[in-house]
């Protein structure tokens, strides 16, 4: 029960496929009350079908706190004309027809080490300024008439600030702006250039605010604070007030592995993503295509449903009997491998069943494990989140594959509550985040087994060509 005296601050993760609100109490983090509410289907979507989901969703939360902050999908295009009115559905991070405008930016930025000191990273083509050059390209009459450009995440907070007819304009925070490629994360500004460059113009989009962290970007037509908001993985960090040596593995649709640095990164091959958090200092983080639908792909094979899937695994051999699956099943990020597929070595007739199942969560594994070992550092903890980290042969197979210790974490909306603990900092004033308990975990260990990832790496290398 919520006492009359509690403040309570709001955090709004809105994702691909859903919006979740959360209200939370400030001073510790608890979750008092939530909802949610779906979202369209699709690659390409109408904004206000967000802003309908988060209406739907926050109606008796929003209303109660005293602050909200909005953590959204990174890099989508919501493309506007002067009188701040949609020019096209926004494209989302995961459409990929600016695929063929990738090399077009690189090659404008001066290759790819040049590219990544510029922009951070080296874009694939959910990064937003490959949208704007599609656009550029293929609707230029739409181009012509954008005359600003924001992030999911900037709409919905510009939306509750009371949008066009408020008379504000849209802000953002440095995490969300350093997907773009439009921002530079060593200056920690933007380059209009490149964004007027990418709509093929002389004069640049107007660009929100950037918003610095803890403070208030604006505030709702009622006089409650927004925080800046932020990108997910940005707002899933401070949800989990991760440190120093902490690595967090994502394992959902797709895979991420990040952590926090004091310094940008600026890496030439497109496997690390140099972005900024939400905190002031950087979040370094490597994405793979292939993550829970391994499991589900050859679980479907097996005609298992999960449990029995997690159960098989678990009784398989270690190394599986010699199976080796590459996991690139729709081709991968990390490696750059956009055209792969996947691929099974050692199949022979003493094959079983559990072997079968086991190969698949294995490689899984060590993809993974190869998105930890690209950020260069050595992780003091590996934190596991995401819907596959509960599967029991996950839980209990990554520390034998990752050779350390794993914590995999509750179940929660962490993107929400980082969101929430941004509007708690934002309504305080303080210089830094409140201090909120650590989410519970569970702590699994196991014997490490190196041999599976040198058959893991023999099988990624040996079909390096393919």
């Amino acid at each position: 029960m919520t006492s009359v005296n509690e403040t309570l601050v709001a955090g709004i993760d809105s994702s691909t496929q859903s919006v979740k609100v959360l209200l939370v109490r400030a001073d510790d983090g608890v979750v008092v009350d939530e909802a949610s509410a779906p979202h369209p289907n699709g690659t390409e979507v109408d904004p206000q079908a967000w802003w309908s989901a988060l209406q739907t969703a926050g109606s008796g939360l929003l209303e109660r706190a005293s602050a909200i902050g909005v953590g959204g999908q990174q890099h989508g295009m919501v493309a506007l004309d002067a009188d701040g009115q949609v020019v096209r559905p926004a494209l989302l991070w995961n459409d990929l027809r600016s695929a063929p405008q990738i090399a077009t930016v690189v090659d404008h930025l001066g290759g790819p080490q040049r590219c990544a000191d510029t922009i951070g990273s080296v874009p694939a083509a959910s990064f937003t300024v490959t949208k704007l050059r599609w656009m550029a390209e293929n609707e230029p009459e739409r181009a012509a008439r954008t005359a600003s450009v924001a992030l999911p995440h900037d709409w919905l907070t510009w939306q509750l600030a009371g949008g066009a007819a408020a008379g504000s304009a849209p802000t953002t925070d440095h995490g969300d702006a350093s997907g773009t490629g439009y921002y530079s994360p060593a200056h920690r500004d933007w380059l209009p250039d490149v964004a007027a460059w990418a709509l093929d113009r002389d004069v640049a989009p107007e660009l929100p605010r950037l918003v610095a962290p803890g403070a208030v970007a604006a505030h709702t037509p009622a006089g409650v604070p927004l925080s800046a908001g932020t990108g997910d993985n940005m707002a899933a960090a401070l949800g989990l007030s991760i440190g120093d040596g902490d690595v967090v593995v994502s394992i959902g649709t797709s895979g991420t592995a990040f952590c926090v640095a004091d310094a940008p990164t600026a890496e030439p091959t497109g496997s690390v993503s140099g972005f900024a958090d939400a905190t002031g200092r950087y979040l370094p983080l490597v994405c793979t295509v292939n993550a829970s639908r391994v499991l589900g792909v050859v679980g479907r094979l097996l005609g298992v449903d999960h449990a029995t899937f997690a159960e098989l695994a678990l009784a398989g051999r270690p190394g599986a009997g010699g199976l080796t699956l590459l996991p690139y099943l729709d081709g991968e990020r990390t490696p750059n491998r956009p055209d792969a597929t996947g691929v099974f070595r050692g199949l022979t007739s003493a094959v079983t069943r559990e072997d079968l199942a086991r190969a698949a969560v294995e490689s899984l594994l060590c993809s993974l494990a190869d998105a930890v070992d690209a950020l260069g550092i050595t992780p003091t903890r590996i934190l596991l989140i995401g819907g596959a980290s509960r599967n029991p042969a996950v839980q209990q197979l990554a520390p034998a594959v990752f050779g350390q210790p794993v914590e995999v974490m509750q179940p929660g909306e962490y993107v929400a509550l980082g969101a929430a603990r941004q509007a708690a900092w934002a309504l305080s004033g303080a210089p830094t985040p409140p201090e909120w308990p650590a989410a519970p975990a569970e702590r699994f260990e196991a014997e490490p087994t190196p041999q599976v990832r040198e058959a893991y790496a023999a099988l990624r290398e040996d079909t390096a060509g393919w």
